[in-house]
């Protein structure tokens, strides 16, 4: 598949994963709804490995770096998200996952000693400028809340959302690493499922929460698409751009899919952002665009 097909269908699939997250919430535990969707994306993943006849097992030292991606990427990522949009439209939480634009290459600097640009820093401030007019009147209503004794449970789900972006960000640095050791992109990410499906699992059950399955046509419908569209495919695809392009320019996704996923939450969750809430989206998402822009090459006459 060539490269910009790659990138269109990540967009288009993780655009509405946010909203499908939503068909998942209420009578199933998050974590337990985690576990689900990375254990059965996994077991496709596995079995789409063995038809093209690979050897499924990895030697120990690219499984390290898997278990960690595992852990980072499929466990800690998604725990935080699924339980953030309880609390949270899921178009601002795809809004937040944005940032992943800006932590990249300050994580990419700490890890590898990558030099960050003056735009990225420039941009960066512009980000959190949006983001900070995206939700001020929520968190003002949500301090007001907590102080009248009330759950504060919207600060929570921002809270969530951004640690979630965070464990995204060192997710795709682990991406860097476990290439070093296997090639096999579809085998990588069905063993790093696994993992992260398995560390979900006991996190369910040391935590004293109950694998409980819905009735609800919307609950398997929403599992699914996200097992098999939202894990497989398009991870697959955006872990092939890594590959190709590096993560500094795949994160580029993060600029269309809040779009698709802000127009998703206004047709189907009724979210009615007003002007100060378009602003800061607007921000937020034309700084990532700018940070994204190949440096400017000067040309001097001799």
């Amino acid at each position: 598949m060539s490269t910009p097909l790659l990138f269109i269908t990540a967009c288009l699939i993780w655009g509405s994963t946010f909203f499908a997250i939503t068909l998942q919430l209420g009578e199933v535990a998050p974590a337990v709804s985690v576990a689900y969707r990375f254990g059965l994306a996994g077991a496709v993943l596995f079995a789409w490995c063995a038809v093209r006849g690979d050897k499924l097992w990895l030697p120990w030292r690219a499984q390290r770096w898997l278990l960690a991606q595992g852990l980072a990427t499929f466990a800690l990522s998604y725990i935080c998200t699924y339980t953030s949009e309880q609390y949270l439209v899921s178009g601002l939480v795809a809004v937040l996952f944005a940032l992943m634009v800006f932590w990249n290459p300050l994580f990419n600097r700490y890890a590898f000693g990558t030099a960050v640009s003056r735009r990225t820093f420039a941009a960066g401030g512009v980000a959190i400028l949006g983001v900070i007019l995206l939700f001020s009147h929520s968190i003002a209503g949500a301090w007001r809340d907590l102080s009248l004794g009330g759950s504060g449970h919207f600060l929570l789900g921002l809270v969530l959302a951004l640690l979630a972006t965070i464990a995204s960000t060192v997710g795709n640095l682990l991406v860097i690493k476990v290439r070093e050791h296997s090639s096999n992109v579809l085998l990588g990410m069905a063993w790093a499922m696994t993992w992260g499906s398995l560390l979900v699992a006991a996190w369910v059950l040391v935590s004293g929460q109950q694998f409980t399955l819905s009735r609800a046509p919307q609950y398997w419908a929403g599992l699914l698409y996200l097992s098999l569209f939202g894990s497989v495919i398009a991870f697959a695809a955006y872990f092939t751009l890594i590959h190709r392009i590096g993560s500094d320019k795949a994160v580029y996704i993060g600029v269309v899919t809040p779009v698709i996923s802000v127009l998703l939450s206004i047709q189907l969750e009724h979210y009615r952002p007003g002007a100060v809430e378009w602003a800061g989206m607007v921000l937020c998402l034309s700084s990532v665009a700018w940070a994204l822009q190949p440096p400017s090459v000067t040309v001097k006459n001799t």
